[in-house]
């Protein structure tokens, strides 16, 4: 069993964490009332950079070791970490927007997969099951639980869906820095892994492929895509540990009402927790 020490945060700390991260949704929402097929995916990042500093709060990625975007927008194959830039954003994919905000001395981070255009139905469940697994997590991350409990929840509801469940890449702790102790994988065994805390906050993020599991980074040293070239989906969201349960921090509700109101982004259902 780990030992990794991990520091709570104060209520304070968590509520600066907080306005980071609906920040970051907002911004995610500012994408959504963007994007369609024929945008850039650097124009997409333009606008969020934007956002985000009219919003008086800087981009968490840029700059992040040597990073130079705000966004990272992975489409198709692309699992994380997909680098803006002249790609088109093209009827049918299915685009990952990952997004980190610095605002008051606090980072938040979230990340959103929006199926473009017309999508079909086998894309649309893995985007379903992706996003479903993200709360089955978020339902095991709470004070007294260890961290591989939430990890073999997100797993083992992906994996009864016969998809492919990334490993090489995972969740954090977040606060003052963008990456914190704990790492979250998406994979793991009951009862392993550190000790979940009241006042712990992280960021669980569930990459899951349509087919294998295995993945390659390509010659830019930052996207990662899927070994079989089949589609992945990723879902995030930053959390603090309770007694009972996590409360969520980020927040979906304003992506989710601006893809109400665009046309080109088929909405998703899923059963939530």
């Amino acid at each position: 069993m780990s030992s990794v020490a991990v520091a709570s945060k104060t209520h304070e700390e968590i509520e600066s964490i907080r306005k980071s991260s609906l920040l970051v949704g907002k911004t995610l929402a500012e994408v959504a009332n963007h994007i369609r097929e024929g945008i850039t995916t650097l124009e997409l990042d333009a606008i969020a950079e934007k956002f985000i500093r009219d919003n008086n709060a800087e981009p968490s990625f840029k700059g992040y070791n040597g990073y130079k975007h705000t966004l990272c927008i992975s489409v198709n194959e692309e699992i994380v970490h997909g680098i803006p830039g002249s790609r088109v954003i093209a009827n049918g994919d299915v685009v990952s927007v990952d997004c980190g905000v610095f605002f008051n001395g606090f980072h938040g981070d979230s990340a959103y997969t929006f199926p473009i255009g017309e999508v079909n139905e086998e894309k649309l469940k893995l985007l379903r099951v992706t996003k479903t697994s993200l709360y089955q997590g978020i339902a095991k991350a709470r004070s007294g639980n260890r961290v591989g409990d939430l990890s073999y929840a997100v797993q083992s509801y992906a994996e009864s869906h016969g998809y492919g469940v990334v490993r090489e890449l995972v969740g954090h702790g977040i606060g003052r820095r963008l990456h914190e102790k704990p790492e979250v994988p998406n994979y793991g065994k009951k009862g392993s892994g550190p000790v979940l805390k009241t006042g712990m906050t992280i960021a669980i993020e569930p990459m899951i492929n349509l087919g294998t599991r295995q993945v390659i980074q390509l010659k830019d040293g930052w996207t990662v895509i899927t070994s079989d070239r089949k589609i992945s989906a990723h879902f995030e969201h930053t959390v603090v540990i309770g007694e009972e349960k996590a409360e969520i921090l980020s927040s979906f509700k304003e992506i989710e009402i601006a893809i109400s109101k665009n046309k080109n982004i088929t909405e998703i259902i899923e059963t939530l927790i």
